[in-house]
This record gives structure tokens, C-alpha cells and sequence, in this order.
């Protein structure tokens, strides 16, 4: 499965599950759930894009020297990394602080992205071990 259809089925998940949160609980806890969860989706998708441009940038021929090359597209993913890690401890750290969310709520919807991808390696092996090609 590729990464856009993860990611399509991650908004999926999330709108049915903040769909169910609001049903079955309230809405104060719906709305956890879709901010944890735009959060959590959001962040796997720059994450996404920030891989690809990494590993496009060691295949790409330049006139920089390989190995400084290299070195500056770790560093720089690697920056990228630890700023977007900040930026979403501080909105957790303002929406938990100023009660803007259910704690709960929110946790379910970070969790938005691990399920899908537990989802799809569990789809992946199922096909792997029941299509008879091993």
C-alpha cells in the first residue's frame, strides 16, 4: 500500500472515529479526537515529505561533493526533525494547559496514524502468508 493511501485512510479513520466520539460521548470530546488526530496526521505527512526530499537530495547529481552534500542533508533533516518534534510539544503543551481539549480525546486521535499503519503491515502479512506466494 502506498504512503498517499495510508494517509487517505488515516483522514478516513479519523472522521469516523470523531464521528463516533461525538455520538457516543459529547461534542468537547469529538473535537480532541480531530485535533489530535489533524495533528498526528499532519505531522506523518511532512514527515513523508521531509524522506522523500532527503533521499531524493542523495540521488540527485550536484556540484558539491558527495560526502558534504550528504552531510548537509542529514543535518538538515535532522534540524527538521527536532523543530516539528518542539512545535508540536508547545501546541500540546497550550491545547492540554488552557483545557482546550480532553486529554483522552486527544490521545485517541494521535492515534490516528499508528492504527493505520498497524492496518495496513497486518493487511500486508495477511496477503503475504494467505496468497500462497511464499
Amino acid at each position: 500500500m502506498s504512503l498517499h493511501k495510508m494517509q487517505v485512510m488515516s483522514w478516513v479513520y479519523l472522521a469516523v472515529l470523531a464521528l463516533g466520539a461525538w455520538i457516543f460521548h459529547s461534542a468537547f470530546f469529538a473535537w480532541s479526537v480531530l485535533v489530535g488526530g489533524i495533528i498526528s496526521i499532519l505531522s506523518f505527512w511532512v514527515s513523508h515529505n521531509d524522506v522523500a526530499r532527503f533521499f531524493g537530495s542523495l540521488t540527485a547529481t550536484a556540484p558539491i561533493p558527495e560526502k558534504e552534500k550528504v552531510k548537509k542533508s542529514r543535518v538538515g533533516y535532522i534540524v527538521k526533525f527536532w523543530v516539528r518534534i518542539v512545535i508540536i510539544g508547545i501546541v500540546l503543551l497550550v491545547l492540554i494547559k488552557y483545557k482546550k481539549v480532553n486529554i483522552f480525546g486527544l490521545i485517541l486521535g494521535l492515534s490516528t496514524v499508528v492504527f493505520t499503519v498497524t492496518v495496513t503491515a497486518v493487511n500486508v502479512a495477511w496477503r503475504y502468508f494467505f496468497s500462497g506466494r511464499r
